[in-house]
């Protein structure tokens, strides 16, 4: 077969989880995403909301299974040597539809072609292929040493199966119950504390972030930095917007997300008088929310904007009722949650 040499890579990735606007929850997923040519495969779907099949809250068994499969060690799990590339989010169930692709071996090489879009057993290329994707040809050597570093990894604990926990700093308990309530139920573990005085650095290592809530004195929050710091640790610290419980899982979202940016869809969200600016990297469904608190403390919501948009710079004209007051913004993608408050 003739096609082109490409580079064959793994990097994190994650699809945020959220309480979005109509109440439904999103569920957090971390994954290891495949990188081609230096840019996630992902990224050429451009509204997909999927996962690979190297997700971190698989048991350990089935997860070595799927890198083995990839390796083209076990028989192709569908018809015609197909494999799934990238599944739904929330249940992994071929039915709500997958991407998937031919893999096979050409001598040492690696190749991924056919790909489509698939929703039972068998695929319909003329119908759903992705005609603008593929054929990548990968060098054996190249392919096989990315996806057995993480067996290794996975073997000596520091693989991608550790779940994400966050730690609750504030006096607000009935708050911080309701944000650890929803951020467990889209799959973030997170525990609330006073401060993080005693705790042993084994402990602190498992949070991957802290969220302060908005009465906690400068004392304490210098206090729980300080004893991350003594411990060795560099973890991000997010400071409460507002007491909107959907608004502060956006926030620790977007805290948990420490990858390049170049392996982000957006990359920057800032807000001007009555429009919020957005950078894209890649074609993909952008969502906007503007929450505001008035002068009653009363929260109100409103879906501002939902479309597709190209890579580059955007502003994004919102209606200046939706900003009146206090006011923040959260913007998603299938693969990023950005926040902002809103500038006056």
């Amino acid at each position: 077969m003739s096609a082109e040499y490409t580079t064959f890579g793994l990097a994190p990735a994650m699809r945020p989880g959220g309480v979005l606007a109509n109440g439904d929850y999103q569920v957090h997923r971390d994954f290891v995403d495949f990188v081609v040519d230096g840019c996630p495969l992902l990224f050429q779907l451009s509204d997909l909301d999927a996962v690979s099949p190297l997700a971190s809250d698989v048991p350990p068994a089935i997860f070595t299974a799927q890198v083995r499969s990839l390796l083209l060690e076990t028989e192709a799990p569908l018809p015609a040597g197909r494999y799934i590339v990238y599944g739904c989010p929330e249940c992994a169930d071929l039915a709500c539809g997958a991407v998937t692709a031919v893999i096979e071996r050409d001598g040492e090489d690696f190749i991924w072609r056919d790909f489509a879009w698939q929703t039972d057993e068998h695929a319909d290329l003329e119908l759903n292929g992705y005609h603008g994707i593929g054929p990548f040809r990968f060098r054996g050597t190249e392919y096989r040493a990315a996806l057995a570093s993480l067996l290794e990894a996975d073997r000596e604990g520091t693989g991608p199966g550790e779940r994400r926990r966050v730690l609750l700093i504030g006096a607000r308990v009935a708050l911080l119950a309701k944000l650890a309530a929803a951020l467990r139920t889209i799959g973030i573990g997170a525990d609330i504390a006073q401060d993080a005085d005693g705790v042993p650095a084994g402990e602190l290592r498992g949070y991957g972030a802290v969220v302060f809530g908005r009465s906690v004195p400068d004392a304490q929050r210098t206090a729980v930095r300080e004893a991350f710091t003594a411990a060795g640790l560099e973890v991000p610290f997010v400071e409460a917007f507002a007491p909107i419980v959907p608004l502060l899982v956006a926030q620790t979202e977007h805290a948990l997300d420490n990858r390049p940016l170049e392996q982000r869809r957006l990359t920057a969200l800032t807000s001007t008088e009555g429009a919020a600016e957005l950078d894209v990297t890649s074609s993909c469904r952008v969502t906007l929310t503007a929450y505001r608190i008035d002068r009653l403390s009363r929260t109100h919501t409103h879906d501002v904007f939902d479309a597709i948009l190209p890579p580059g710079h955007h502003r994004i004209l919102i209606d200046p009722k939706a900003l009146k007051g206090t006011a923040y913004l959260v913007a998603r993608t299938a693969g990023t949650v950005l926040t902002a408050p809103a500038n006056h």
